[in-house]
């Protein structure tokens, strides 16, 4: 391999588990919730109201979902 793409694996990899990490169902929901609040920008009145429930559902899920987890590893 060159420096060229042994640089540029690098960089993809720093940014994959900087951002994808140990818990993916977060940077799904966060794409998910910015997906919303530009798709409802013209309808603020409804996007002040979708994104914040929206946003509330995904993190528990993600929390009921890690509690789920570590009590099957305990």
């Amino acid at each position: 391999m060159n420096v060229v793409t042994r640089a540029v694996r690098s960089f993809g990899q720093f940014w994959w588990e900087f951002l994808i990490g140990d818990a993916p169902e977060l940077f799904a929901a966060t794409v998910v919730v910015v997906v919303l609040a530009i798709l409802l920008r013209h309808h603020r009145d409804v996007a002040y109201v979708v994104v914040p429930l929206t946003t509330i559902v995904l993190l528990v899920a993600s929390t009921l979902r890690a509690a789920r987890r570590s009590r099957r590893g305990s």
